[in-house]
């Protein structure tokens, strides 16, 4: 039984799963969306949604425990901007795992798309107000309708 064991191991030593949590969340921040597998993805939720939650009050120690973390100054500089200014009013649930539905062909583990959410323009408020202006229906438009009947009168 895994009573109290909240952390995947990954099948690493705790050295080398710090490194990978690192990298895997400097690339995630840095490009918004990786491909990985299943079970580092929901490791990888773990480590960066707090960081994300850190970035938005802009301070030395914030940006200290940043830097403690993902070990790379670009990636903090990008964190504490364009990704704050995004998720500034985002309560939580900053990332967003979908899963691919396909195994790796090496060992069968399942494959999945992990991105941070206010940065996918399909699913944003704005994406979905812009599909809603194109759709017609197939009856015709109402300026038609309208000029039919103002021919018939």
């Amino acid at each position: 039984m895994r009573h109290g064991k909240k952390v995947n191991h990954l099948g690493r030593k705790t050295a080398h799963r710090h490194a990978l949590m690192s990298n895997l969340a400097s690339s995630l921040i840095l490009n918004k969306r990786i491909t990985t597998t299943l079970a580092k993805a929901k490791a990888l939720r773990k480590y960066v949604e707090p960081l994300l939650t850190r970035s938005k009050d802009d301070t030395t120690h914030s940006r200290r425990i940043a830097m403690s973390y993902l070990q790379d100054k670009e990636t903090v500089k990008s964190l504490f901007g364009e990704v704050a200014g995004r998720i500034a009013e985002r309560q939580g649930g900053y990332t967003r795992i979908i899963k691919l539905g396909e195994t790796r062909l090496g060992d069968g583990s399942e494959m999945c798309l992990m991105e941070l959410v206010d940065f996918n323009d399909i699913y944003t408020k704005d994406g979905a107000a812009k599909k809603a202006k194109t759709r017609r229906s197939r009856k015709g438009t109402k300026s038609e309708a309208s000029k039919a009947e103002a021919e018939q009168a």
